[in-house]
């Protein structure tokens, strides 16, 4: 009778197996941290390029044209373009979207995922005052760059 081969070590396939691992949990938390610097990336190169002005927390609550019955909601949306003024004071401010005109604030910008109001003055120098929001839950916490009309 021939002599038995040695069983092989199965090393080789642990560590194959432990990199393939390694590399499906990796790849996508890669994507996603790439997509979310992309996305601030993007947000950035959209404001324009002017001199930075010394921007106040919050924006006073300013005197509106716009009828007050339309109560503010608490999940309202802000995006670019938008037009608001402040119902509530500048330590606790309620926006309320409104139609452009004067005495409203123009949102420049909506940075999403953070409460760092001092990102405005990089992304967004032409904004004259922010608003943060504040979410118990970090995701949903944003900040508005906006510019008085």
């Amino acid at each position: 009778m021939p002599p038995v081969e040695p069983a092989k070590k199965t090393g080789r396939n642990v560590a194959l197996i432990i990199t393939v691992v390694v590399l499906l949990v990796l790849c996508p938390c890669l994507g996603l941290a790439g997509w979310a610097v992309w996305k601030v990336a993007d947000a950035g190169s959209d404001a324009a390029r002017t001199p930075s002005t010394s921007a106040p927390g919050v924006p006073p609550a300013l005197p509106s044209d716009a009828p007050t019955s339309a109560a503010p909601t608490p999940d309202e949306e802000f995006a670019r373009g938008d037009c608001v003024v402040n119902d509530g004071s500048e330590t606790d401010a309620e926006l309320r979207k409104v139609p452009c005109g004067p005495n409203t604030y123009q949102v420049l910008l909506r940075i999403p995922a953070t409460t760092d109001g001092d990102r405005c003055e990089t992304l967004a120098p032409q904004a004259t005052a922010n608003y943060v929001h504040d979410n118990s839950v970090d995701l949903f916490d944003y900040v508005l760059c906006l510019k008085e009309r």
